[in-house]
């Protein structure tokens, strides 16, 4: 369990909290650059970490990301005209290039220099890797961009989505952290050959062993855990996740594609999902996409026009009870959709306090931990040694059956090959 003043520190992320304030240090992934299209496309919406943003790519194409509410007399941007290398507003025609310098106020007298002496909040934005970025902290500590494997492939090696979460960002990384819950959760009795391969291969594996152990390694970017299950007499299937900090988990899969996902709290109580399907050695192909696309795999669904899943709690996900009791675990198709159904059934910010945590939950316990030792070094005036450093993010989970029962070995053993592949590249 985690005592109510500790979670309170983990899930309040807004301004002038000590974990918005860690959370701030970081790029964070916030819009897909289909969103802004084009130079002068409409500005869009934007919330992120408890504020209101309005975000826009200029004539130049250069995107700019202003708080919402003009200086002026407080209207929104959102209505604002994009026009000129700069967002003006429609009240009074004020107008704000992407750095927040008010350029033009056509409603003072020409002569007046009272621009000059107005600066909207603004926040650094960048495409990078398939989405746009942001970064809202101290700007004198900004960091480079986390250098993702996924991020320096091609566009075709890579699958990119986004979707809400109606739950604390805390939440969703959990339940990426929790390998015990696969051989439950996505148990099924689908016929494999009306599976996608990868997942069919994943779930044989899950399924022999329901109660793996667990062992976490600490790393400067975060931690690495293996979930070891038996498998046959003399070896052992072993699940390795990586999480780096600060919402960050990239998945094991036994083939390529394997995917990364990002929890970006859009304020306390709400998430968006960054999720990228990628494969390292070469394009996605038809049947990698096939999953992706029809909402089966790691990403859901959407409502058209939207970033809302299609099965959402008011269609209670599509529970469909005859498939619980005769084909699946949950009754509820797609894995993405069950693990939300789960993670959101504990409400917007779950009580932790009343938790009675087993052997099966060490990887949560330890996120949570290292993230509230992390918010509290950085009130004491250290800063995030994580996001100092993009290249630690140049990681891989594992997937594999092996005799080798050690887990820092068969890590060490798939770094190596990795960085041998990556010089023979």
């Amino acid at each position: 369990m985690l005592k109510r003043e500790d979670n309170e520190l983990l899930v309040r992320v807004g301004p002038g909290t000590p974990m918005g304030d860690y959370l701030r240090r970081f790029w964070m992934p916030a819009m897909l650059p289909r969103e802004l299209p084009k130079p002068d496309c409409d500005p869009v919406r934007l919330r992120l970490l408890g504020e209101n943003l309005v975000a826009f790519r200029d004539s130049n194409g250069r995107i700019g990301v202003l708080d919402e509410l003009c200086p002026h007399r407080r209207a929104s941007l959102f209505y604002g005209r994009n026009e000129q290398c700069g967002l003006r507003c429609v009240y009074h025609g004020w107008k704000f290039d992407v750095d927040g310098n008010c350029v033009e106020q056509p409603s003072e007298p020409p002569h007046s220099n009272f621009k000059d002496k107005i600066k909207q909040r603004s926040y650094p934005a960048r495409e990078w890797g398939g989405f746009i970025w942001v970064y809202m902290g101290d700007k004198a500590a900004m960091p480079e961009l986390p250098q993702f494997e996924w991020a320096l492939l091609p566009p075709e090696n890579r699958w990119q989505a986004k979707w809400t979460y109606e739950a604390n960002y805390a939440a969703g990384v959990e339940g990426e952290l929790d390998s015990a819950h696969t051989g439950f959760l996505h148990d099924t009795k689908t016929p494999q050959a009306e599976m996608h391969a990868t997942m069919a291969q994943a779930a044989s594996y899950w399924t022999q062993d329901k109660a793996p152990q667990l062992t976490v390694q600490s790393t400067d970017y975060g931690f690495y855990y293996g979930s070891r299950r038996r498998y046959g007499e003399d070896r052992y299937y072993w699940r390795v996740t990586q999480w780096l900090l600060p919402f960050f988990a990239i998945i094991p899969m036994p083939k390529w594609p394997i995917s990364c996902r990002a929890y970006v709290p859009i304020d306390d109580e709400r998430t968006m999902v960054f999720n990228t399907s990628y494969n390292a050695d070469g394009p996605l192909t038809k049947e990698d996409l096939a999953p992706l696309e029809a909402g089966i795999g790691p990403a859901p669904e959407l409502i058209p026009g939207t970033f809302t899943p299609k099965l959402n709690a008011s269609n209670l996900y599509g529970l469909d009870r005859e498939v619980q009791r005769t084909r699946s675990y949950t009754g509820i198709y797609g894995i993405n959709n069950q693990d939300r159904a789960v993670v959101e059934s504990m409400g917007p910010i779950c009580d932790r306090w009343n938790e009675h945590l087993g052997t099966s939950d060490i990887a949560v316990i330890a996120m949570r931990r290292r993230m509230l030792e992390e918010a509290r070094a950085l009130q004491r005036g250290e800063a995030p040694k994580a996001a100092a450093d993009a290249n630690l993010y140049q990681v891989r989970p594992l997937d594999i059956i092996a005799p080798v029962s050690d887990l820092k070995t068969l890590v060490d053993l798939h770094a190596a090959r990795m960085r041998a592949a990556q010089r023979a590249a």
